[in-house]
């Protein structure tokens, strides 16, 4: 029978072992979730304990999944804030949980590694250390369509919410994306380019080894600014954008936005051979239109040009809509321990995904898209 363990530090899993069971998606790599924690993003102090869990048969890795012990409910982009208030009531302890998840990272993909037997046979492990360690729940965030059905089949239960997506339409360029919206939407979206030319602002991309320490430097200090502005603080540091720029280049994608020859804003984005993903944004003076350019048209942009079929521009925001994205149901599973708070949840889950379902349809209605791309128009059209 494999052998179930709990690991509290992720470099106590070979990383060999653990990628040769991963995604090419770079948020399920080795390197990224040990530098979460190797820098102090995740672990004593955050609320963030991790508890990976793996299935081993001798020295061969078999299952493998990223699991956090957690104090609170931040940094998960699935909000659960009102579960914990009703379990508070009712005098239980909802903290800590269990959480499947890339801390700060709402991102559909794998999150059980290995053949869909070990996954499942890993998961069923998981569950039963939760109730022997007496915890509230096990929540398994943005899993991929396998993993859904894994944890269905084992009585979790299935949460649905929405982000927005850019798909390929198979254009050649930025104009032969243009050409498939409305056109009150392509006039816009031209309009908002030209005037941050105007403004002066040119952007530029910067790929793996070419984002040196200055560019990580100046790119924390933006996405630290975004969080001021918002009154809270961030959850990355320094010390995590260089050494995932040092682990993982080939995933690293920089739009940097320059006026007068100095840098004014970054958007951090990773990328896998399939899709780029946007994450972290953040200027150091305001101009209008440059968040628009810098976080969706630049990122279209590279995605088209660079052949990938996918742009994920991050949770929430109905705004992307209008923006050449479209709607796509993201997924989360869900295990409670209280049978009485278990059944309740269930009953609330339903009529959410109901809602989902409608806000859906009401938003496919009013895509930016028309049924049949004409030939590109010039820039007045």
């Amino acid at each position: 029978m494999p052998d179930f363990n709990i690991h509290p530090r992720i470099i106590d899993i070979p990383a060999v072992s653990w990628d040769a069971l991963a995604p090419e998606q770079p948020f399920m790599r080795h390197a990224y979730l040990a530098a979460l924690e190797e820098t102090g993003c995740v672990g004593e102090g955050t609320g963030w304990h991790p508890l990976h869990a793996t299935l081993w048969d001798g020295g061969t890795l078999l299952a493998a999944m990223p699991l956090y012990l957690k104090q609170h409910s931040w940094g998960e982009y699935v909000f659960d804030w009102a579960w914990a208030e009703a379990f508070e009531r009712h005098g239980i302890e909802y903290y800590p949980k269990a959480l499947c998840a890339v801390p700060f990272t709402p991102v559909p993909g794998t999150r059980l590694l290995g053949s869909d037997q070990h996954a499942r046979a890993l998961l069923a492990q998981v569950l039963a250390f939760c109730r022997e360690q007496g915890l509230s729940s096990l929540h398994l965030l943005f899993p991929e369509a396998r993993d859904l059905a894994l944890g269905e089949s084992l009585g979790m239960q299935r949460r649905e919410s929405l982000q927005f997506h850019w798909h390929s339409g198979g254009e050649s360029d930025f104009d032969g994306f243009l050409a498939r919206l409305n056109h009150e939407k392509r006039k816009k979206i031209r309009q908002e380019r030209r005037k941050l030319m105007e403004a002066g602002v040119s952007l530029r991309w910067l790929e793996g080894a070419a984002i040196t320490p200055e560019h990580w430097a100046f790119m924390e200090r933006c996405y630290r600014r975004t969080y001021a502005l918002h009154g809270s603080s961030p959850y990355l540091n320094l010390d995590f954008f260089r050494q995932l720029g040092a682990q993982l280049p080939e995933h690293c994608v920089l739009m940097l936005a320059e006026r007068d020859a100095r840098p004014i804003a970054a958007s951090l984005m990773l990328r896998d051979g399939e899709a780029l993903y946007g994450r972290y944004w953040g200027a150091v003076e305001h101009v209008p239109g440059l968040h628009f350019e810098a976080c969706y048209y630049q990122g279209i942009a590279y995605a088209i040009a660079r052949g990938l079929r996918r742009f994920e521009g991050g949770a929430q925001g109905e705004h992307k809509l209008a923006r050449g994205m479209e709607a796509v149901r993201t997924y989360s599973l869900h295990w409670i321990a209280d049978r009485s708070f278990a059944d309740a949840i269930g009953r609330y889950l339903e009529r959410e995904r109901e809602g989902v379902g409608a806000a859906i349809d009401e938003l496919q209605e009013r895509s930016p898209f028309k049924a049949q791309a004409p030939a590109v128009e010039p820039d007045g059209g």
